[in-house]
């Protein structure tokens, strides 16, 4: 991956996750500057931490058709909320659950949009 594919990621992700805390979905950040940083932070925990947790789940994630790879989505989305001030899930779990789910679906539809525009 390449620096301006990485720079590319982190504002999409940081937009997502603007986005996201404007919708009813119990997650709050306090500006675009917090989405930012939670940005960063969600990178790194998915690049280090979310291959430990994948191979560790693997039996789960195999015996559930991989839906339990939404729960070690929601989980790394609660971490980031937890390590990051201004990044706060309002309903614990479920919130960190609806945001996983909502950023995945958000980065999609802005990757399209950018895919289309180019």
């Amino acid at each position: 991956m390449d620096l301006v594919s990485l720079f590319l990621a982190w504002i999409v992700t940081s937009v997502s996750l603007f986005i996201i805390s404007k919708l009813p979905t119990g997650v709050e950040i306090n500006s675009f500057g917090k989405a930012m940083w939670s940005a960063v932070v969600f990178g790194l925990l998915n690049a280090f931490l979310r291959p430990v947790l994948g191979f560790l789940a693997f039996p789960i994630t195999l015996l559930t058709f991989g839906l339990f790879s939404i729960v070690l989505n929601a989980v790394i989305f609660g971490l980031a909320a937890w390590l990051v001030r201004g990044f706060r899930l309002r309903w614990g779990f479920w919130s960190a659950l609806i945001g996983a789910i909502a950023l995945g679906i958000i980065n999609s539809l802005i990757y399209q949009l950018l895919g289309a525009i180019s």
